[in-house]
């Protein structure tokens, strides 16, 4: 074991000037602890800097506050800021291989990190930190390994991307944008269906969670559809007739309308939910098609994003969601919008089990290497 101060130097962030912050981009980037993850920054800095701050593309970087993460920089000429800081390896020491040690060190720091609102890493407890470092050469071939595993991962999220991308490219070619399109009789969604409001059973009653109906929250939301395996928790028939929540058939429509706003999918089996979620219930299939409107609801994002309100947590009401216009499209062009869609699924279920399985090798090596 070697103390991280023993193979690569530390640089902490320097405490910018806020009254200097700027979102004017003729100014340099100034790196903030929510921008370490992506890799940039679209906050900039108008006031003077010492030199020595100044990133470099591919510099490795580490959050000290919320969630721990370390990433490479993405660009250059970026401003290094208090409560981030700069990784650099001594000789002897593999970068990356200090990247995925670190990645494993800091999330088991961050699980036993105590917080009331935010966690807080100290530079106190990164000087004493201390790693497994082998000889060279077997962190070369680590290091290599775990790269290799990381690209393919990359590459199978790229492609899932691109593939939901194409259904969106497909929808705006078959029905233009549907919130500016005047060729359709728009209709509201209120005159096409009811809806039901999900709820939480009471936690007083923890065997109302001992049961076999999926109970989900908006995190499942986004897939076209769902079938209760990303469930928060499987409730019984008992905690259904006794709670706010209901049971919803199969074949629905479930949108977020508080956290996780605008994001719809379809269950392929009965479900209940939180108090998040409204199911779109009662659709006339003779005339409109279900994943049809699901995708046009994903095409309303913005508008939803645009009227939010709340004191506490931001959503939308009930009403402002029958509010939305649905294109009066003829029944035949909708299903073979979902004959695409379901096509173009086949690929994405093929691609996320590469990925699953990519994942899978990848975190039983960094159990294996890292322990």
């Amino acid at each position: 074991m070697k103390k991280l101060t023993d193979i690569c130097d530390i640089q902490y962030g320097y405490a910018f000037d806020s009254k200097c912050f700027t979102e004017d981009s003729s100014y340099p980037q100034l790196v903030r602890i929510r921008d370490v993850k992506k890799g940039y920054s679209e906050t900039y800095y108008s006031g003077d800097y010492p030199e020595e701050y100044i990133l470099s593309e591919g510099d490795l970087l580490v959050g000290m506050d919320g969630e721990f993460n370390i990433a490479r920089w993405k660009c250059s000429g970026a401003l290094l800021n208090q409560r981030v800081c700069r990784l650099t390896a001594k000789v002897g020491t593999n970068e990356e291989y200090l990247r995925f040690a670190m990645s494993k060190s800091l999330k088991e720091i961050e699980q036993r990190t105590a917080f009331v609102t935010v966690k807080h890493l100290s530079a106190k407890e990164l000087n004493k930190l201390e790693l497994d470092v082998p000889e060279l050469s077997k962190q070369d071939k680590i290091a290599d390994t775990l790269n290799r595993l990381e690209r393919v991962i990359e590459a199978r999220k790229e492609e899932l991307e691109k593939l939901d991308n194409l259904i969106k490219a497909r929808f705006v070619e078959m029905f233009g944008d549907v919130q500016h399109e005047e060729k359709y009789k728009g209709i509201q969604l209120r005159e096409l269906c009811t809806t039901m409001s999900g709820g939480t059973p009471s936690t007083k009653f923890p065997e109302y969670y001992e049961g076999d109906i999926p109970w989900i929250s908006t995190v499942s939301l986004g897939p076209n559809y769902i079938d209760g395996t990303t469930a928060k928790g499987y409730i019984t028939q008992e905690a259904v007739d006794n709670s706010a929540t209901k049971l919803i058939p199969a074949g629905n429509i479930l949108f977020g309308t508080r956290v996780g706003v605008g994001k719809s999918s379809l269950n392929n089996v009965d479900i209940c939910t939180n108090q998040d979620i409204v199911a779109i219930v009662g659709i006339d299939e003779s005339k409109f098609n279900r994943l049809f409107i699901k995708h046009v609801l994903d095409a309303y994002q913005p508008y939803y994003d645009s009227i939010k309100k709340g004191a506490t947590i931001l959503g939308i009401t009930g009403d402002d969601l029958k509010d939305t216009l649905i294109p009066n499209v003829p029944i035949e062009i909708q299903i073979e919008f979902e004959k695409f869609v379901n096509q173009v699924d086949k690929s994405k279920v093929a691609v996320q089990k590469a990925l699953t399985e990519t994942q899978l090798l990848f975190d039983s090596l960094m159990q294996q290497y890292f322990g």
